[in-house]
């Protein structure tokens, strides 16, 4: 538990008391700065759990500013001492049998983040992206690590091995506004790490203003986004087709490296405006003359495709920019 939230906390240590896991389990709490009550529920706590034979370790950071989410979670696993490390934020539940499945799962599967299935509070709030969360298939959970969604697995639900975290080596401790579980989740995935679900519902996970995944702005994201893409992709295709002739497909363009921006061979659309317009002019462009990209029907359009669109849902209103790759036989035989 790192970044306290002081209403929900004793639903959330209670979860932990509940637990059915019948080997050694101990209780890092990382208070980063509260100035609430925080404290006194933690000492309630660490009694009730120390009786039932579940070990506390408090930590703290005492200054008057909080050093941020990445800096509260590496504090919580450097002071522990399990071989497995199973993260819970304050604001969300346990089930009973959460420590318990995974980690028989993350045994079977020692280099990977094990996550699980959520039930989300207030029930319909991200509709589109809990139920994204809930059903993504084994394959799906590596192939989609390109979307706006983020992690596959979402970072309340993670389970993994000490030596596995410390081999991935750590969050980034850049404080507010910085995403350290995808830039954690997305060096996870460049080291060869497995990405694994357990299909129960193992935590309740609550959804709120206070958040801290509202302090990073959707620019941010959008950059880490294309430089993994570059690097896990595009490094090894010598040219390629932007899927979209739209504003989408122009950002995405923009946002490459000058290396990857000469391999787009063209904009591919099923929109005759667009494609009448037969090239997009790079006006931002220092080079002379200006580079201009064709733009064609997608069945004039040659692989492989970068698919870049974006959905808006009418029922949370979250705008999600997708990347998807489409060419998957080439994509893997690469």
């Amino acid at each position: 538990i790192q970044h306290l939230h002081e209403c929900w906390l004793d639903e959330c240590l209670k979860s932990v008391w509940e637990q059915d896991f019948k080997q050694t389990m101990e209780l890092s709490v990382f208070n980063d700065a509260s100035k609430d009550s925080s404290a006194e529920i933690i000492a309630k706590w660490k009694m009730k759990l120390e009786d039932a034979g579940v070990p506390v370790i408090i930590g703290s950071n005492n200054s008057s500013q909080p050093r941020g989410v990445g800096f509260a979670k590496n504090q919580a696993v450097i002071q522990s001492s399990g071989a497995y490390l199973c993260f819970l934020d304050s604001d969300d539940v346990m089930m009973p049998q959460r420590v318990r499945l995974q980690y028989e799962a993350a045994i079977q599967h020692p280099n990977s983040i094990v996550g699980c299935q959520v039930r989300r509070e207030p029930p319909m709030s991200t509709e589109r992206y809990t139920r994204w969360i809930n059903n993504l298939t084994e394959e799906q959970l590596l192939t989609q690590v390109f979307t706006s969604h983020g992690p596959t697995v979402i970072m309340p639900t993670w389970f993994c091995s000490r030596e596995w975290f410390y081999h991935v080596g750590k969050f980034d401790e850049g404080g507010k506004g910085v995403p350290e579980d995808l830039l954690f989740f997305y060096k996870h995935i460049q080291k060869g790490g497995e990405v694994v679900r357990v299909n129960h519902c193992l935590l309740l996970y609550r959804y709120h203003p206070q958040a801290a995944t509202h302090s990073v702005l959707e620019e941010t994201i959008w950059n880490h986004r294309v430089r993994f893409l570059e690097d896990r992709v595009l490094s090894s295709w010598t040219s390629f087709t932007i899927w979209n002739a739209g504003k989408q497909g122009k950002k995405l363009y923009r946002s490459l490296s000058p290396a990857n921006r000469k391999k787009v061979t063209a904009f591919c659309d099923v929109d005759e405006k667009k494609i009448t317009r037969g090239f997009y002019t790079f006006e931002e462009s220092e080079e002379r003359p200006k580079p201009k990209i064709p733009i064609c029907h997608f069945r004039e359009a040659t692989p492989p495709f970068i698919i870049c669109v974006k959905l808006v849902s009418s029922l949370s209103c979250m705008n999600l920019g997708l990347f998807y790759l489409l060419a998957q036989q080439h994509y893997m035989h690469k």
